[in-house]
């Protein structure tokens, strides 16, 4: 019975916990559940924080590489004298670049 109120707490305070963060970026995310699992004094508390920040780094990656890809080709059309091809992808750059902040 212990066990299965404790499963439902830690439930509730990680949704919560994303309620706070929801206007928050993947890359503060995961600085803010490591920070967290650094301090914890538990091994199953530091283990979740530790895989939910290693989940929100993946994806500031992966928006950070596709932000990489799109400035790519943004100056490959500006090269090319494609002005609206380069603006469309330098605002899809914005768009990854501000999700890693």
């Amino acid at each position: 019975m212990k066990l299965t109120s404790n499963v439902c707490a830690a439930i509730a305070l990680t949704l919560c916990s994303f309620g706070v963060f929801a206007e928050e970026s993947h890359s503060e995310l995961a600085l803010k559940h490591a920070q967290v699992a650094a301090k914890a004094t538990d091994a199953k508390t530091i283990a979740e924080h530790a895989d939910t920040a290693k989940t929100h780094a993946k994806v500031a990656d992966e928006h950070l590489d596709a932000g990489i890809k799109s400035l790519d080709e943004a100056i490959e059309h500006g090269n090319l004298g494609h002005t609206e091809e380069a603006k469309k992808s330098a605002n899809e750059a914005v768009k990854h670049l501000k999700a890693v902040q």
